[in-house]
């Protein structure tokens, strides 16, 4: 078996590695005080590609395997969480389901649009309709050549930085997730209102609200994929973003030891560096050996994406462990800073509130046990329900 990265492969790195470093990193905290992303960073990572990183070239991206876009998010998210998190939703989430069901008119008018610097949403969730997507309630009801949604979708990411909205609404009333309907809506369309940035605990930079369908008319022809068949859509796009967040985790674990091992190798207390006591030091390896077993299974399970093999299970296993090493490398490393880490002066602490999101993102620990779970007990016929 080789591990090694193709050459393209490493030239991503590299490339991902210095955008990170000279422009990502220094905008970390700004973009947590102002709980936004720079306009000017997404401009940026825009021009080198990475918002249409796995889009095809025909349509503005950078044709990226799901491997180097594994690298780009985990090298991104090392230094902020908000930040991956929004692309690995404008990417996984909005613009690959758009590529994954739009007619050729739709790619061809918004994903140029998306990976040229717009951000893209995904609107699922609603008020009564979390973990049962079943539940959703929001309406597209036919009117000529156009669809009119009403409805009320909640924690939409990117919703205040948007260009385009991927919306699920229901087309058939009472056939639950039988009847799911996916959209593309324009963010300009009337008959959209946006709530108020909701006051999180981490990850601050992204861009999370409420959103109001009221008389909102959609182009028939931005129909994603067939009538009532948007729960496929949306299947796919969760596996994609679960290996996305699955990197980011990997990229903030990453991070917060590399924090811890600065601040051990340059803290003294007792007349030497605090590393150089076992506890510390018990901490960095518990750490470091989490973060490479998670690096393993980040980096398989984008293979298997890459070779088109089914990597339903391993995505759900990879962020579900992601969320679990985040947070216990942020723990311990914001424990390796004493009470310096209790301040927001350190950036150890916004990591420490970022990671806690992994828990919740992309689908819940639990309903990544479940989906576990269910393929694990297929073989013994038993069709496992949540």
């Amino acid at each position: 078996m080789d591990f090694a990265l193709s050459d393209e492969q490493q030239m991503f790195h590299d490339l991902f590695r210095d955008f990170a470093e000279n422009e990502v990193a220094p905008c970390a905290e700004q973009t947590d005080r102002d709980e936004a992303i720079p306009t000017a960073l997404l401009q940026k990572a825009a021009a080198q590609g990475f918002l249409g990183a796995t889009l095809p070239e025909q349509y503005g991206g950078a044709a990226m395997d799901y491997l180097s876009y594994s690298l780009l998010v985990e090298t991104v998210a090392r230094h902020c969480l908000s930040m991956a998190a929004a692309l690995g939703i404008h990417t996984m989430l909005s613009s690959m389901t758009i590529l994954d069901g739009g007619s050729e008119a739709v790619k061809a008018e918004f994903l140029p649009r998306l990976a040229g610097g717009e951000l893209g949403t995904f609107a699922l969730t609603e008020p009564e309709a979390g973990s049962d997507a079943g539940a959703v309630q929001t309406r597209a009801v036919p009117e000529g050549e156009y669809y009119r949604l009403d409805g009320v979708k909640a924690w939409v990411s990117n919703a205040g930085q948007a260009g385009a909205h991927v919306v699920l609404a229901l087309t058939t009333p009472g056939a639950r997730l039988r009847g799911l309907s996916a959209f593309v809506v324009d963010a300009q369309t009337p008959g959209i209102f946006l709530g108020q940035r909701e006051p999180t605990l981490g990850l601050r930079g992204l861009d999370i609200r409420t959103m109001y369908f009221e008389g909102c008319r959609v182009p028939a022809s931005h129909l994603l994929g067939q009538l009532d068949h948007g729960w496929a859509l949306v299947q796919r796009a969760f596996r994609r973003v679960r290996l996305s967040l699955a990197a980011a985790g990997l990229g903030a674990a990453g991070g917060a030891l590399a924090l811890g091992l600065k601040f051990a190798a340059e803290r003294k207390q007792f007349g030497v560096p605090i590393a150089e006591k076992q506890a510390i030091q018990n901490y960095a390896a518990d750490c470091a050996v989490e973060i490479e077993a998670l690096r393993h299974l980040v980096h398989h399970t984008a293979w298997q994406a890459d070779q088109g093999q089914d990597y339903e299970s391993s995505a759900s296993m990879a962020k579900y462990l992601a969320a679990r090493v985040a947070r216990d490398t942020a723990n311990k490393m914001l424990q390796v800073h004493g009470g310096y880490g209790f301040s927001d002066e350190y950036a150890i602490s916004r990591i420490y509130r970022d990671v806690r999101a992994l828990r919740l993102l992309g689908g819940t620990d639990e309903i990544q046990r479940f989906a576990i779970a269910r393929v694990l007990f297929e073989p013994e016929g038993l069709a496992l329900q949540p």
